[in-house]
């Protein structure tokens, strides 16, 4: 059955709020960002400027906007989940008139303290909205074929939008997302068959299409893809970030070269160094050890996640978490994969350890979300029998 906000909010104190937090979340994500601050610090040569000073600001922000955002009643968010969505929404709109280029794409609004990349912003609302929307759906009616519509509506509009910008690794980490909250929520296991064999054609038509007059992708998107078939037909020009990146993070071997001792960054060999390609430093500089150290610190953070996510009892709370944790999932699964060639270059950043303001702090912000739904994991939903 569907349930509603009720009416009648249990009242929590902030020492019982504080008292349910799950600490072992917040401290694994300070850890991972220290990890960020220090490897921003090494890429700009052992200087806290111009990255590593300014990362550790927004860090500082963002992280007590997270406490802040975990003690407000998840039901309030279940209230503020269609008007989050739209705000998001207007902001991509708003890209396509008022946003500054940077490297080819229009992807910002420039707010003078920050550049607003509104597609980050997008990729929460979205797990907000489609969560509440599920919420809502009595579980009888889930796999119901029409029900699926809103949803897909709700995810092709804006996920058109930053493709547009063009950013296709965004682009695929709205779907992605998207995709997994209709998942978990129960929705028919037909659609997702359809779902995948419509991927596997739309994959195949875009690879058809490249050097075609009905080429899909633009040209530089189906270079990449070219140069991830075969890196070396182009070294110089659209291979070079992933010829160098294997360069880089092959040359750490086990342990390293030390901090701020890697030669493809020192040199400015390395491109995006502080950006999409930081891992990559991370594994010259500390090498294998250093590299799983991270993705074990990054297992930790989506086992304590879903560990949380699993103890919330109302399908709204549950969902969010799901799509926090699955978003954090593909951040640095498509990241890690891209620098070792394992994918093409789709301009993914490495979570809390790229330099860039909107995508930790929205990160954050969602993770206080999940911190949220999990001290109010037992607050009374009123049912709806009309859903």
């Amino acid at each position: 059955m569907s349930m509603s906000l009720s009416n009648a909010p249990t009242p929590l104190g902030l020492g019982s709020k504080l008292l349910r937090l799950n600490w072992a979340l917040p401290v694994f994500l300070a850890i991972v960002s220290g990890v960020g601050f220090a490897m921003l610090y090494s890429v700009a040569g052992g200087d806290f400027d111009p990255w590593a000073r300014a990362q550790i600001i927004r860090f500082t922000v963002g992280f007590l906007g997270m406490f802040i955002v975990a003690m407000i009643d998840i039901r309030l968010w279940y209230k503020a989940a269609w008007p989050f969505y739209i705000f998001a929404f207007t902001l991509l709109i708003a890209v396509e008139f008022l946003g500054v280029s940077g490297k080819g794409a229009v992807r910002w609004i420039d707010l003078g303290f920050i550049r607003l990349q509104p597609s980050e912003l997008m990729k929460i609302a979205l797990v907000v909205v489609l969560a509440r929307y599920y919420h809502d759906i009595r579980p009888d009616r889930v796999k119901n074929a029409f029900l699926l519509l809103p949803p897909l509506a709700l995810i092709a509009l804006p996920a058109a939008l930053v493709l547009k910008q063009p950013d296709l690794g965004t682009t695929v980490l709205l779907c992605a997302g998207g995709i997994a909250i209709m998942f978990m929520a129960g929705a028919s296991l037909w659609f997702f068959g359809l779902l995948v064999a419509g991927a596997g054609g739309l994959v195949y038509a875009i690879f058809g299409s490249c050097g075609q007059d009905w080429q899909i992708l633009k040209d530089y998107q189906c270079r990449r893809i070219t140069t991830f078939i075969d890196p070396a037909s182009d070294p110089q020009g659209a291979g070079y970030h992933i010829t160098q990146s294997k360069i880089a993070f092959g040359s750490g071997g086990y342990s390293g070269m030390g901090f701020t001792e890697g030669p493809q960054s020192r040199l400015d060999f390395l491109p995006e160094k502080h950006t999409d390609f930081i891992f990559t430093t991370l594994g010259e500089e500390f090498g294998l050890v250093g590299a799983l150290a991270l993705l074990g610190l990054y297992m930790m953070i989506l086992f304590v996640g879903m560990l949380t996510t699993l103890r919330i009892k109302h399908t709204f709370g549950r969902l969010i978490g799901t799509g926090v944790c699955f978003t954090f999932f593909c951040y640095f699964a498509i990241n890690m994969a891209m620098i070792m060639g394992l994918a093409p270059v789709v301009g993914v950043p490495l979570p809390l350890v790229s330099y860039g303001g909107t995508s930790m702090l929205v990160i954050l912000f969602a993770f206080g979300l999940l911190l949220s739904a999990q001290v109010h994991a037992r607050v009374p939903f009123k049912k709806r029998e009309d859903a």
